[in-house]
């Protein structure tokens, strides 16, 4: 259980913070920068959660949950200790890949194949959903850019990568069930 009494703390006026571990590192860290970017997107769900059907509003209430998981997994440097902790650290679990790719294949079925990419719009939930995409899509770089110098979960990266995928697929149903997507037409302007 999470208990914060005090919201700030002044431990960070100097430009550093707590990771997980305890371990002060500065703000602009790689590691911060990815578990940062998931919360942005986490905002950026609660936003397209407003205007959403009831079966997508349900669905985003779990990214959001997931994504505080992902924080905290993404947080917590030091897997290979993970055994040794007193409080064994929230991890991703492939099961929560998993849910996300059922969820893609079930919303799918329902989408004519693309014949073209699209362009992010629509309808206003289809637009936001597309800004979760590209949030999603810059965390999943960020973690991946961090993957190369430190231990990272791979769930979560594979969990990233799904879910970006999710963002699509859901803003194509979105825009009722793909019939309302914006096409690109390649060199229109020219």
């Amino acid at each position: 259980m999470v208990v914060l009494n005090k919201i700030y703390t002044r431990t960070g006026d100097k430009g550093d913070t707590a990771l997980g571990n305890g371990t002060r590192v500065a703000k602009h860290d790689p590691r911060v920068e990815a578990y940062g970017t998931t919360d942005e997107l986490n905002c950026f769900v609660g936003v397209a959660r407003l205007i959403a059907t009831a079966e997508t509003d349900a669905a985003l209430s779990r990214i959001q949950n997931d994504l505080f998981d992902l924080g905290a997994d993404l947080c917590r440097p030091d897997m290979e200790k993970d055994a040794d902790a007193e409080y064994p650290p929230l991890r991703m679990v492939p099961s929560q890949v998993d849910r996300l790719e059922s969820e893609i294949d079930v919303m799918n079925a329902e989408l004519s194949p693309l014949r073209s990419f699209i362009l992010p719009g629509g309808s206003e939930l289809a637009a936001r959903l597309h800004v979760c995409r590209t949030v999603a899509r810059r965390a999943e770089r960020l973690a991946t850019g961090l993957a190369i110098t430190e231990n990272i979960n791979e769930a979560a990266i594979r969990y990233l990568n799904r879910l970006s995928d999710w963002f699509f697929v859901a803003s194509r149903m979105a825009n009722n069930a793909g019939k309302d997507d914006v096409l690109w037409v390649p060199g229109a302007n020219r």
